[in-house]
C-alpha cells in the first residue's frame, strides 16, 4: 500500500469512527428508554430482583458521573478558547456567555503565532534547481522566517517513529523467538530502564546538555528525535514482545513450509497478527516525541521550538497576565493530532490493550 493510500485509509477510518460515534450519541436516549422498559419488565416477570436493577442503575449513574468528570476539563478549555478577552473566568460564572463565542483566539494561533509559521508569516514551499553542488534544494519562499512549531513537532515525531519502529520491531521479534547469550540480562535491563528511564531525563539534565554541547548536537531536531526514540525503545520493545509471545510458532513454520522466506513470514504473518500491539506502540512512541517538554526546551533554540515549548511560552509570555483564551486555543490544536491518531487506530488500540492470547 502506497503512502497516499495509507493516508486515505486513515482518514476514511477516522471519518467512519466519528460517524459511528455521532450515530451512537444521537440514538442514546432511545436506547436508554428501551433499557429502562426492559428492566421494568424483568422486575415484573421475576427475571431480575429489584435490588439487581437498582444496583445496575447506580453503577450506570456512577459511570456517567465519571465520564462527566473526565470530559469537564475538555469542555472548559474548549469554551474558554471561544470566549472574548483573555480570562478563564468572568463575572457570570466559570463558563463564558455563549453569545460572546468567537474564533478570535484560533485566528491568532493560526495567523499570528508561531504555530504554523514564525510570527504567522505564511509562505510556500519551493524547489530550487542548480543550488549548491548543482543539486535540487528546498526552501520556504514568500517569507523571511520559516516553518513554525507544528512542523518542528511533526519532524521530531517522524524521526522518533522511524528510528523507534526500526529498532522496536526487530528487537521484539528477536527477544520473543530467539535464544542467545545474555538474553535474560538484556531483558532485565530493559525492565529496569522502563522503571527508572523517565526519571533519568530530569536527574541527568545538566550532564545531558553538557554531552550534547560538547559534540555540537544542541538545537538539532534530528538528534532530539533520535533521543526520544532511544528513550521509548525499552518499554515498547518489552510491550511488543508480549504480543509476539502469544503468536504460535506453528504459524511461522507453516508459512515457511509453503515456501515463504524469512522476511515474507515476518511481513505476511507476524506483523498482521501483532497489529493491535503495533497500534499501542505507535501511540506510545508518538507521544514520546510529541509531548516531551523539558529536554526540548533545554536543547533547542526558539526558532526550533516544538509545540509543547511554544504552549509553555504562551502561558509565561505576559508580564502581568496570561492570554488564557489564546492558550486554550493553542492547547486544543496541540492535542488535535494526537486525538486524530488515536481515534483512527482506536479499534486496534482497544484490541491491543485487552490482548491476552490466541487459540492455536
Amino acid at each position: 500500500m502506497s503512502p497516499l493510500e495509507s493516508a486515505v485509509a486513515l482518514v476514511g477510518s477516522a471519518v467512519a469512527l466519528v460517524r459511528s460515534k455521532l450515530v451512537a450519541f444521537a440514538t442514546a436516549p432511545k436506547r436508554f428508554s428501551v433499557m429502562i422498559r426492559r428492566a421494568i419488565y424483568d422486575v415484573r416477570t421475576g427475571k431480575r430482583s429489584s435490588w439487581d436493577v437498582t444496583k445496575s442503575v447506580l453503577m450506570t449513574l456512577f459511570g456517567l458521573a465519571m465520564v462527566l468528570v473526565l470530559l469537564f476539563p475538555l469542555f472548559w478549555i474548549t469554551t474558554a478558547s471561544l470566549a472574548e478577552g483573555s480570562r478563564l473566568f468572568n463575572t457570570s460564572g466559570i463558563f463564558p456567555d455563549p453569545s460572546t463565542y468567537n474564533l478570535g483566539a484560533y485566528r491568532w494561533v493560526i495567523f499570528e503565532s508561531d504555530f504554523f509559521f514564525v510570527d504567522g508569516d505564511w509562505g510556500y514551499p519551493q524547489l530550487v534547481l542548480g543550488g549548491s553542488g548543482g543539486l535540487v534544494s528546498f526552501r520556504w519562499a514568500g517569507t523571511d522566517t520559516g516553518p513554525g512549531a507544528v512542523f518542528n513537532s511533526l519532524y521530531i515525531v517522524s524521526v522518533t517513529l522511524a528510528a523507534g519502529f526500526g529498532m522496536i520491531v526487530p528487537a521484539a521479534y528477536a527477544f520473543s523467538r530467539r535464544q542467545f547469550v545474555g538474553r535474560k540480562r538484556i531483558l532485565y535491563g530493559y525492565v529496569l530502564f522502563t522503571q527508572i528511564g523517565a526519571g533519568l531525563s530530569i536527574a541527568t539534565l545538566v550532564a545531558l546538555y553538557s554531552l550534547f554541547s560538547s559534540y555540537g548536537l544542541t538545537n538539532n531536531l534530528f538528534i532530539l528525535g533520535l533521543f526520544y526514540a532511544a528513550s521509548a525503545i525499552p518499554f515498547n520493545t518489552w510491550l511488543l514482545k508480549t504480543y509476539m509471545d502469544n503468536i504460535p510458532v506453528s504459524y511461522e513454520e507453516a508459512a515457511m513450509v509453503d515456501g515463504a522466506s524469512f522476511l515474507e513470514t515476518i511481513r505476511e504473518v507476524i506483523l498482521p497478527l501483532t497489529k493491535p500491539g503495533l497500534a499501542v506502540v505507535l501511540i506510545f512512541v508518538w507521544l514520546a516525541g510529541w509531548n516531551e517538554f523539558i529536554i526540548a526546551q533545554t536543547l533547542l533554540r526558539p526558532e526550533n521550538y516544538p509545540l509543547s515549548v511554544e504552549l509553555y511560552n504562551i502561558a509565561t509570555e505576559g508580564r502581568f497576565s496570561t492570554p488564557w483564551t489564546r492558550f486554550a486555543a493553542f492547547a486544543n490544536l496541540f492535542a488535535l493530532p494526537v486525538a486524530i491518531v488515536y481515534f483512527a487506530a482506536q479499534r486496534s488500540v482497544e484490541d491491543g490493550l485487552s490482548f491476552g492470547g490466541m487459540e492455536g
